[in-house]
């Protein structure tokens, strides 16, 4: 049976906070599935903030940078996972992916496209004891469609407004190989993240997930850019 991460990122009401404005329970939350039953929560995601507060962490995040902690519940009980940013330059951001005790679990590595090596967005999944997995963003095929159609997007944007349809996107595929084989696959079409290999361990999947749904796209609001 093929195994799916989903991460469900429900709005933020104001019912949901508590005191002095901090979320009350943590929404954010990584559901895993192998088909067998009910898909499980493996973690609760929330950004980590910096010591100047959402200001800071949402300047610092149009460098590539992201910082989050990843819950066993939704009431901060215990650590499953921390994901923090080991650099971030020249368009190139590796993330280190933290167990409960600070162990490295595994490394994961964004090449915007055109800074990095290539004309697609690279990404790079690096977990101890298994080969180096690559992906790129897209298909060249579907990038040479959407470079095309891009000089019609302020037309697609306003029927999209009208229509109550879904904002235009790039391509959003990612396929990652490694030894042959395909780890992890991406689907754009519900946000799922395949799990195509039983030893990728979780916590990095769910890791890997949240970092993706913070690059959502040109026109989306990433869930960990909110300014409240």
């Amino acid at each position: 049976m093929t195994a799916v991460m989903t991460m469900k990122i429900p709005p933020v009401r104001l019912k949901d906070r508590a005191g002095g404005g901090v979320p009350a329970c943590v929404r954010n939350v990584v559901e895993f599935s192998d088909g067998s039953g009910q898909p499980r929560p493996v973690a609760y995601v929330e950004r980590e903030l910096p010591p100047g507060g959402i200001p800071a962490y949402r300047a610092a995040r149009g460098s590539g940078a992201r910082s989050f902690v990843l819950w066993a519940d939704e009431n901060r009980g215990s650590r499953v996972a921390t994901v923090v940013t080991e650099s971030a330059r020249s368009g190139v951001t590796t993330y280190q992916v933290l167990g409960a005790r600070g162990e490295i679990i595994g490394t994961l590595v964004r090449e915007k496209a055109l800074r990095g090596r290539g004309l697609r967005t690279r990404w790079t999944v690096r977990q101890p004891g298994l080969p180096e997995a690559v992906g790129h963003k897209g298909r060249i095929f579907w990038w040479f469609v959407c470079w095309l159609l891009f000089p019609m997007m302020p037309f697609l944007l306003v029927i999209a407004v009208f229509e109550n349809g879904d904002v235009p996107r790039g391509p959003r595929r990612i396929m990652w190989r490694a030894g042959g084989r395909m780890p992890l696959e991406f689907k754009a079409f519900g946000d799922k993240l395949r799990l195509g290999a039983p030893e990728v361990d979780l916590r990095l999947a769910a890791a890997l997930l949240a970092l993706l749904r913070s690059f959502d796209g040109w026109f989306h609001r990433s869930w960990d850019d909110r300014k409240d």
